[in-house]
């Protein structure tokens, strides 16, 4: 017959007195803070005799007492029992709060929109809590709490370099409708003071044959995207851009700002058509249309470069601008895409 012994919940008497890094409190510190403690004197004053902070000596005390009252070999025990490492993660077994992390980590959320979002959904349960360092070490660092299969779908590819192939002095014109350039474009437009103006860009797929148009919205960070199945043309991406901005109000009809890339030689003829003006960035300076670049980038965990584009349907374009518009934004105050526009929507 097997016999089993109980374990004990307290610490080993090695454990209690343990050699330590000088950092931490021993013994004989903990004697010192009750003497001193038990004849009024003050948090500075004890820690000068034991050269630390009268912060350490405070927490030390508001959280080892017991009833009130400081014991030192007690604080010790407390101390000792509470330094086994690793502890278990939050993330490392089942239930509400892994679940929930691992939903949105398959919608493509980050750790920290998911930390945040946490404290807005669930304002009152403690439990629902969890750094975004905590997601990432049962991700990447332990493995823990079944994680890692959800995350891989999340990752987020860097930006690729694009190589600068003349200088300015060598260009030619590049269309033949002149250039608006960014320099000229409104300040409201600049510091995001009043909605409606937008970014875009095209994402390339394989060989450059299939391509994407992706608009952004500057203040509310709105994503739109536009289906180019056949190619992309100036006469093409000219359309496609029209039937995208024609379904939105006048009052969000402001700019359309964007690189100088050869799709746009229709550029005029998209004005006339909708009355937005285009204004043209700068070679070689994507950071003028930062908002639509970080977008892109999101963007490339639906749709990876070197994979046919032409694939997705319209509604495929759809269901993926509803997942960026439905996430929380930092930039936003953690608000979503969505709920900014709604608000600008319901405002008119």
């Amino acid at each position: 017959m097997t016999t089993f012994v109980p374990v004990s919940s307290e610490p080993s008497v090695a454990a209690v007195e343990a050699t330590v890094h000088p950092r931490y409190l021993t013994v004989t510190d903990r004697e010192l803070i009750a003497d001193m403690h038990r004849q009024g004197d003050s948090f500075r004053a004890i820690g000068r005799a034991l050269g630390r902070p009268a912060s350490t000596v405070k927490r030390e005390i508001d959280t080892r007492s017991v009833n009130g009252v400081y014991r030192p070999h007690h604080a010790q025990r407390a101390w000792a029992k509470s330094r086994p490492r690793p502890k278990k993660s939050k993330l490392a077994q089942d239930g509400p709060l892994r679940d929930h992390v691992a939903q949105k980590l398959r919608e493509r959320w980050s750790p920290e929109q998911i930390r945040n979002n946490l404290v807005i959904e669930f304002p009152d349960d403690e439990d629902m809590r969890v750094s975004p360092e905590t997601i990432y070490q049962a991700i990447y660092v332990q493995a823990r709490g079944g994680l890692r299969r959800e995350v891989a779908v999340a990752l987020r590819t860097g930006r690729t370099r694009r190589k600068p192939r003349r200088s300015p002095e060598q260009r030619t014109p590049r269309f033949v409708d002149e250039m608006v350039m960014i320099s000229d474009r409104p300040a409201e437009v600049a510091d995001r003071a009043v909605p409606g103006h937008w970014e875009g860009d095209l994402i390339m797929g394989s060989r450059n044959e299939s391509a994407i148009v992706t608009l952004v919205e500057r203040s509310t960070r709105y994503v739109m995207l536009g289906h180019l199945p056949g190619g992309h043309t100036a006469e093409e991406v000219r359309d496609v851009l029209t039937s995208l901005i024609t379904t939105l109000p006048a009052h969000l009809r402001g700019s359309l700002t964007w690189d100088q890339g050869c799709e746009m030689a229709a550029h005029r003829q998209f004005t006339v058509a909708t009355g937005v003006p285009v204004y043209f960035c700068d070679p070689h300076a994507p950071w003028q249309r930062g908002s639509n670049e970080n977008t892109n980038g999101l963007l490339r965990q639906y749709f990876p470069k070197g994979t046919d584009l032409s694939v997705h349907s319209a509604e495929d374009l759809e269901h993926v601008a509803q997942q960026l518009n439905g996430r929380p934004r930092k930039t936003l105050g953690w608000n979503k895409p969505a709920e900014r526009l709604r608000d600008l929507l319901a405002a008119t």
